[in-house]
């Protein structure tokens, strides 16, 4: 089956590897990842052709999208995206296009993706499936009751199928969407979409890195790092008052997408016993023979948390209310601690980490369903065509 999955990434990096989990898992099929944000240092598998549209990034303040190249204009790179993208459909002539977020999110993005949805509804050759793929949150509106009409109207119209990467034990889509009973489209929870850590690899992590049995490794990271530099200066600058630091040792991840003042600062604080990188590649492993993970709330990182069963301080993005509800349901599921904007205070964080390294891991009495990629898997072979 030849599938075409679009993602586009316009802050951090959580949209665009929870979809890359996905597409390693459809190993069967043609796959054609269509991505629009800047370039991830992230490694394709051999199944998967990549069409990088020309990059579309949003700022911090969500108040607009810029080019990632500065020599182009927004209006000249959206027409080069929607050419572009709808001579592919025409060339390729898909069975299924799966849609990550879109129409729940990325309305910015309507100028490239609902001319090519009318395309495929418009034309009967090219007989294609159009599935949504969406993460367990919305983040809220400001006119809730405009936004959901417009989602409902354009899932009504264009789709076939909703996938939402959840356990519905935990977070249903209905927390925080009120009309999923006006969908017609048949709606499929998934389970989580995370990478599942590997005993033979991660047993290899502390010997490579030189971590002894008698020292802790206390794992801290910020997703793409656009937002989260206060967290992990926090995090540094509380390991430096650890009174047994040199039993502890802290790896730091800024994220790809941090800027270069924020970072900068981050590698003068590290001092003995701290290492700060840009990205780790193999994330899951690291988290899971970690003694204590320090990190934001995202799908991505909770979900990996879960999965390694990481003891875990999490500081929930106050934006918006995503990362708050799920660090919040999640706290019967997972070994997870709440942080506060008090709790970022050097002293009260490193007392923190003290007694959570003291206190080892906590029994989980339930588990989450974490197969949301093979789930996906199984839907688009049993409904998917041909």
């Amino acid at each position: 089956m030849k599938i075409i999955v679009y993602c586009q990434h316009v802050l951090g990096v959580g949209h665009f590897f929870r979809t890359l989990e996905i597409v390693k898992a459809l190993d069967a099929h043609d796959i054609l990842l269509v991505t629009g944000g800047d370039q991830l240092p992230a490694m394709l598998p051999g199944h998967v052709r990549q069409v990088q549209l020309p990059g579309l990034m949003m700022d911090e303040g969500f108040n607009g999208l810029y080019s990632v190249d500065p020599d182009k204009r927004v209006a000249d790179v959206k027409k080069e995206r929607q050419q572009i993208l709808e001579r592919l459909f025409l060339a390729e002539r898909p069975d299924l296009f799966l849609v990550e977020l879109y129409p729940f999110g990325r309305k910015a993005f309507r100028f490239e993706l609902d001319p090519v949805l009318s395309l495929i509804a418009g034309d009967p050759a090219l007989d294609c499936r159009v599935v949504c793929s969406l993460r367990d949150i919305l983040v809220e509106k400001k006119n809730a009751d405009a936004y959901e009409t417009r989602v409902v109207d354009t899932l009504n119209q264009w789709f076939d199928a909703l996938l939402i990467h959840s356990d519905p034990r935990l977070i249903r889509l209905d927390t925080s969407f009120s009309r999923i009973d006006d969908i017609r489209a048949p709606i499929k929870y998934t389970g989580f979409v995370t990478p599942l850590p590997d005993p033979a690899t991660v047993a290899r992590v502390r010997p490579d890195l030189g971590i002894g049995p008698d020292q802790f490794l206390v794992v801290v990271s910020a997703g793409g790092g656009t937002v989260g530099a206060p967290l992990l200066r926090a995090a540094i600058r509380a390991h430096g008052l650890l009174p047994d630091r040199d039993r502890v040792r802290m790896i730091v991840l800024t994220g790809p997408y941090m800027d270069k003042r924020s970072a900068d600062r981050l590698y003068a604080l590290a001092g003995t016993g701290v290492r700060v990188e840009p990205f780790w590649k193999d994330f899951i492993s690291l988290l899971s023979t970690a003694d204590l993970s320090i990190s934001m709330a995202g799908y991505n990182t909770s979900m990996n948390l879960v999965a390694a069963g990481t003891p875990s301080l999490v500081w929930p993005f106050d934006q918006n209310r995503e990362q708050r509800m799920r660090a919040v349901a999640l706290a019967d599921f997972a070994d997870i601690t709440l942080l506060d904007e008090e709790s970022l205070e050097p002293k009260v964080l490193a007392g923190i980490i003290r007694e959570r390294l003291a206190g080892g891991r906590k029994q989980i009495r339930q588990r989450l369903d974490l197969g949301g990629a093979g789930a996906v898997l199984n839907w688009i072979e049993e409904n998917g065509r041909p």
